[in-house]
């Protein structure tokens, strides 16, 4: 059985591990040990505040294998992103040009430096050791941070985002950063990435990026065609967060052209479809009527204070007030017959 919860002091040396396997350039997280310590640390006093209104904090997540104990995976979220500046994005503008005497009329696609996505809550950090078959598993990781900001809505904004990795070639080059970047940073794709640190709030972005818009047919072919493409490492995330109710197509990232996901949340199927449910033993749940019901997987999680998340196959929580769990599920979230935990289905 596997668990997803906050992430933990003692876990630095493993995610130093984990994430050394990960593409440089893919993921949102960092890599040394002093970086990863101190996120651990942010995050740990993030899950700790009181927090009224949503601000600089950040939560991060591991999924941990309770057999071993060994991590398989992250994922974050953060409160506000920019909260301590000003997050940048491309949007996706379209220009309409009109000449009269020429009567001609025609549509220019154009990338504009925009920050409308500052304050919304950032999803990131998503990382998943693809060893072996883990569908569930990553289906659980991805859905829990989310499930977490069910469970704690005061400490997150209305509307969510999230930017995946754009298409690089195999020595970790981004033909839209080629395209466009490099000429205001004069510097590579990774040079570039690892001097901003993935942040998207920094001052010099607006101090060197274009502040006019970007007419994307004088974009080279290459840069074009990776503009809203994801990495090919990315396309799980990807397929997990539309299934979730993320859409694209509004947005890119400024560095190497990714897609950025949004919704707001009451478009999610994490928030659309919690349920409460009383925990019993799964001894003490009653038996289904008409006979034994098809299996469902429910990412399960158990409060905002003692946050564990577990996916698990039960019958449908579509009817009734309580839950099953068997004594490893209820230990894995550390919680006892009688109480809460909020279910969505997978």
């Amino acid at each position: 059985m596997y668990v997803v919860r906050p992430v933990e002091p003692a876990d630095v040396g493993a995610l130093e591990t984990l994430l050394a396997a990960s593409t440089p350039g893919v993921h949102t997280l960092p890599r040394t040990r002093e970086k990863i310590a101190a996120f651990v640390e942010r995050s740990v006093a993030s899950f700790a505040a009181h927090v009224d209104i949503p601000s600089e904090e950040s939560y991060l997540f591991v999924l941990e294998d309770l057999a071993t104990r060994a991590l398989a995976g992250t994922a974050a979220i953060h409160a506000s992103a920019g909260s301590n500046g000003t997050y940048f994005a491309f949007r996706n503008d379209v220009i309409q040009q009109v000449s009269r005497d020429l009567n001609i009329s025609h549509s220019v696609h154009a990338l504009t430096l925009c920050s409308e996505l500052t304050s919304y809550s950032q999803l990131s950090g998503f990382y998943i050791n693809r060893g072996e078959d883990t569908a569930r598993e990553a289906a659980l990781l991805s859905r829990a941070r989310l499930l977490y900001a069910v469970l704690a809505p005061h400490r997150f904004g209305d509307r969510f985002f999230v930017p995946l990795a754009g298409v690089t070639d195999d020595n970790g080059q981004s033909p839209f950063w080629d395209a466009l970047g490099r000429k205001f940073f004069k510097m590579d794709f990774l040079d570039a990435e690892r001097t901003i640190g993935g942040a998207r709030n920094r001052t010099l972005i607006v101090e060197l990026m274009p502040h006019y818009p970007v007419y994307v047919p004088l974009l080279p072919g290459p840069a074009q065609a990776a503009m809203g493409q994801i990495h090919p490492n990315g396309q799980l995330a990807f397929d997990l967060l539309t299934e979730e109710g993320f859409e694209a197509d509004e947005y890119i990232d400024i560095f190497d052209g990714g897609p950025i996901l949004q919704a707001h949340k009451n478009g999610l199927r994490s928030f659309r479809g919690a349920v409460v449910r009383k925990v019993a033993s799964s001894e003490q749940q009653p038996p289904a009527r008409g006979g034994k019901p098809a299996l469902v997987d429910y990412a399960i999680a158990s409060s905002e204070r003692k946050f564990r998340a577990i996916v698990l196959s039960c019958p449908p929580l579509d009817v009734g007030d309580a839950i099953g769990l068997p004594p490893e599920a209820r230990a894995a979230l550390g919680v006892a017959a009688g109480d809460n935990v909020t279910c969505v289905r997978l």
